[in-house]
Parts: structure tokens; C-alpha cells; sequence
């Protein structure tokens, strides 16, 4: 049976967040949401700060945790899609044992000074299996928000959130790991993940239903998506008489593919900061300093979010994407040059605050691109896009770190947002929103179009 859809308040020109968390359902799948995804920003700098304790190698850090990320980059499309065929509760409680199995495994290799290899063999499911939280909140937002005006305030609503998890997470972990043990940060890791994971699985009424291919999302088991498609695999079931469609993999879109791109960069600049920050703050004498500057990056980026989310838009999302990366691109191509304390808080603030609008008007953008019965393969692209440009950002930070200056690190993020830039301009039609109501989208397979009424 399709989740009840929550009928949307009177449209205003700006709806705000108190009208966004007002909607019915909401609570019950946000606070053990928050709770699941708080680990997703201490794994990497839980690793980095672990293994570099027990190496004495940024190197070697930053590719342990660059396997985690790659790991989770491969595998959590996979799990999107599983989630939309399946379910999230039947993807979601086999991911949280394996992935908490495998981090205390890690850990545990680790402290025993086991060599590379053997951390490589354990970082590989605990990447593997990281809760898809993000993207499965996002999929019950587009469910209970179907056709709303609140759908963008929803998509920078999760913005914040994931940007406040991204304040607190670094904080803890490096408070965990300088204060009490090298291995606190990951062992709190995993016990976040096994609570709030577990938690989020049992709100089973909020979650997208499974249609009769196997597809969730906002299309439900029957009814037409948006962005011009039927609901996947499924569309033609209690919707009423639209013809059958086979499942269109997310990645097929253009438009997710640029993106991803995108994302990339954005992860760059995430893994570049995380392993750079370290190395500096360590080379001034002063590591318990590492988290306090990842927050007021982590801060920048959730204060840009709530205000991005407070503004009802006119301009295009595909032109605030545009002028929103070029910003990040500049700001974060003067990191490197920032060799004091507070030049280096404000400019990271700065760069914060160009990533949250960015990020928004992204998913913004996949809610337009995709058909509904793909969307939370689409997300996991995305999340998955950034964890693989953080595993690519911590590995070649971790080696310039080792064998060029403490700080040297900073150059990674701005490679990734330059070179995301160049190929976002030269593909930005890629992200042209197909007309609503006539075909699923161009480049996606179909010999010819779906036809929906």
C-alpha cells in the first residue's frame, strides 16, 4: 500500500522550514535520521587519525581511508537501487551489521599494527557498507512532499542537516581520538551507526513504497513521476492503464552524470581539508586545533544552507549551480596559500559557505532529471560521487602531506573544484530540465518515447 501523502499547505511564496517539519510523519524518520548519518562524517577522519597514529604515515591514512571511500563510492549506488526495488528497511539492516562488524574489524587490525594490506581488506566492506541515510531520507521528503512548493526547502532543509552532521562529526571524532584514544573516534562510529541505523529501519510506515517492479520513490506503485516519466517498472499497476516501462538506470540521465562531476569536486574539497588541516595544525604543535578548523568550514557550509533554504528563487537552478561552483572554485584555489590560524578559519568559512548552495540546487536539479522510481539510486550517485572524490582528495593530500609541506595538502581541493568547473560549463546543457509531461529524458536508452497523459 502507497504511503499516505501528506497534503501540502497553502503555497506561499516563500515556504519556510517550520512548514516544512510540520508535515505529518516528518519527526519519525528525522530524529533517528540525524542519529544514522552522524557517522558518515567521522569515518574518514576517525581513519586518517587512527592509522597516522599507528604508521606514522599520512600516506598510509589516507589511502586506508581512501579504500573506505572508494569502497562506499562503488558500492552505494547499488544500495539505492536495491532500496528502491526492495525497500530501505530489507537494504538498510544487513548494511548496518556488516558495516559495524567490519569498522571494529579495522579497528581492531589497526591497533595490532597490521600491515596495509590487511586494513585495506577490512576498509573495503566497512566502505561497502555505509548507511545510505542521506538518500533514503531524501526519498521519504520526496514521498510526503509529492507536487509540494516544499520540495526545495526540503532539499536545502537536508542540506543543513547533512552540513550539521559535518560540524559536529569531525569535532567529536578528533576530540575522541586526541583526548581519550586513537581508535574512540571509530569505535563511537560504529555504535552511532548500529543505533541510529537500526532506529531509522523501524520507521517503516515513512518509507517508499515498493511497486510491483520493485521500485519505490515518490511515483509509488503506480501514477506518473515527475520530469516527464511514468513511475518505473511499475507505472502501469493502480495508477490506472500507462503502459509499462522498463527500469532506466539513474546514471543513464546526462544530466546525473555531470553532476556527479560535480560531486566529485565537492569531495575533493571535503578530503583535501580533512588531511591538510591535520598535517597543519600538527606542524604548528597545536592538533587539538584540526577539528575546531573543520567546523568553522563545516559551520560556513550549514549557515550558507539555512539561508539558501530561507530564499524563494528565481534565477534557474542550473545558472545557480553555475555561478554557485564558480565561487567555490575561486575560494578554495586560495587555501593553499593560508599559512596562519586565522586566515585559514576564514577563508575555510568562506569556502563552507559556497558548498551548501551548491549541493542543494544539485539534488534540487536530480529531483527534476530523474524519474521518480530512480531517485534514490540518483542520490546515492551523488553521495557516492562525493566519497569518491574525499578518497581520491585524502590519498593525493595524504602523499603531498608526506613528501612536499605541511599544508601542502590544501592544493588537492582546489585541482577538484578547478577541473569539476571546466567540465560543468563546457556540458551545462546536460543539465537542461526535459519539459514536464512529454518524454522520460534524452540519452536514456528508449528507442522511443514513454508516453504519459
Amino acid at each position: 500500500m502507497a504511503p499516505t501523502v501528506t497534503p501540502a499547505a497553502e503555497p506561499t511564496a516563500r515556504p519556510g522550514y517550520g512548514q516544512l517539519l510540520r508535515t505529518r510523519g516528518a519527526w519519525t524518520f528525522l530524529v533517528p535520521g540525524f542519529a544514522a548519518r552522524q557517522p558518515f562524517a567521522m569515518l574518514t577522519i576517525s581513519i586518517v587519525l587512527l592509522v597516522q597514529h599507528t604508521t606514522g604515515s599520512y600516506g598510509a591514512a589516507g589511502a586506508a581511508a581512501a579504500v573506505t571511500g572508494v569502497s562506499m563510492a562503488l558500492f552505494a549506488p547499488c544500495s539505492g537501487r536495491l532500496a528502491d526495488r526492495h525497500g530501505q528497511r530489507a537494504v538498510l539492516v544487513p548494511g548496518v551489521l556488516v558495516h559495524v562488524a567490519s569498522g571494529l574489524v579495522l579497528t581492531v587490525l589497526a591497533l595490532a599494527d597490521a600491515p596495509l594490506w590487511a586494513l585495506f581488506a577490512a576498509a573495503v566492506p566497512t566502505g561497502a557498507s555505509v548507511p545510505q541515510i542521506g538518500p533514503m531520507v531524501r526519498a521519504r521528503w520526496a514521498v510526503r512532499l509529492k507536487d509540494s512548493p516544499l520540495l526545495p526547502t526540503a532539499a536545502a532543509f537536508e542540506s543543513v542537516t547533512d552540513e550539521l552532521t559535518f560540524v559536529v562529526g569531525p569535532l567529536l571524532a578528533t576530540a575522541l581520538c586526541t583526548a581519550l584514544h586513537p581508535a574512540a573516534g571509530l569505535v563511537t562510529e560504529a555504535a552511532l551507526t548500529l543505533l541510529g541505523g537500526l532506529l531509522f529501519a523501524a520507521r517503516k510506515r515513512t518509507q517508499p513504497s515498493v511497486g510491483t517492479g520493485g521500485t519505490g520513490g515518490t511515483g509509488g506503485t503506480g501514477g506518473t513521476g515527475e520530469a516527464g516519466g511514468t513511475g518505473e517498472a511499475g507505472g502501469a499497476g493502480r495508477g490506472g492503464g500507462h503502459a509499462r516501462v522498463r527500469h532506466v538506470p539513474a546514471l543513464r540521465v546526462p544530466g546525473v552524470r555531470i553532476l556527479a562531476v560535480a560531486f566529485l569536486g565537492i569531495g575533493s574539497v571535503f578530503g583535501g581539508m580533512q588531511v591538510a588541516l591535520a598535517a597543519f595544525t600538527e606542524s604548528i604543535g597545536e592538533p587539538g586545533l584540526n577539528g575546531a578548523l573543520y567546523g568553522t568550514f563545516a559551520a560556513g557550509n550549514m549557515l550558507s544552507g539555512v539561508v539558501c533554504g530561507a530564499i524563494a528563487w528565481k534565477t534557474a537552478p542550473r545558472r545557480r549551480l553555475l555561478v554557485g561552483y564558480t565561487a567555490l572554485a575561486l575560494t578554495a584555489s586560495g587555501l593553499w596559500a593560508a599559512q596562519s590560524v586565522p586566515l585559514l578559519a576564514g577563508l575555510g568559512l568562506l569556502v563552507g559557505m559556497c558548498i551548501a548552495p551548491t549541493l542543494i540546487t544539485g539534488y534540487t536539479l536530480v529531483e527534476s532529471l530523474v524519474p521518480a522510481g530512480a531517485r534514490t539510486e540518483a542520490f546515492t550517485w551523488l553521495t557516492g560521487a562525493v566519497a569518491l572524490g574525499q578518497a581520491a582528495a585524502v590519498t593525493v593530500a595524504g602523499q603531498l602531506e608526506d613528501k612536499a609541506w605541511a599544508g601542502a595538502g590544501f592544493l588537492v581541493p582546489m585541482g577538484g573544484t578547478v577541473l569539476a568547473l571546466v567540465t560543468l560549463l563546457a556540458l551545462r546543457s546536460w543539465l537542461s530540465v526535459p519539459p514536464h509531461g512529454r518524454t522520460v529524458a534524452r540519452g536514456v536508452g528508449h528507442r522511443e518515447p514513454a508516453a504519459v497523459d
